[in-house]
């Protein structure tokens, strides 16, 4: 249990340490789409949202993955003791 906590508590502390960092992006961001929509060219947006879609998604459909690999693995393995 203590493995757990400590093991949560650096992964949220990673999370804010790293808060900075994220929010320094999105004015360049910001600055792009403005430069460009004011310019007429408005597919710079789009590309922009589904780059940041794939980038949110990724990451969680991998560990998705691997978790449902590993439960598998688990299950049948604890199959095979019971026999």
């Amino acid at each position: 249990m203590r493995r757990i906590i400590y093991t949560l508590l650096v992964t949220v502390g990673m999370l804010f340490g790293q808060m900075g960092s994220l929010f320094a992006q999105c004015a360049m961001c910001r600055a792009t789409i403005e430069n460009n929509v004011s310019n007429g060219d408005t597919t710079v947006g789009a590309g922009l949202n589904m780059g940041i879609l794939y980038l949110l998604i990724a990451p969680y459909l991998l560990i998705s993955i691997i978790a449902f690999f590993w439960f598998r693995n688990a299950r049948s393995k604890k199959k095979k003791l019971s026999y």
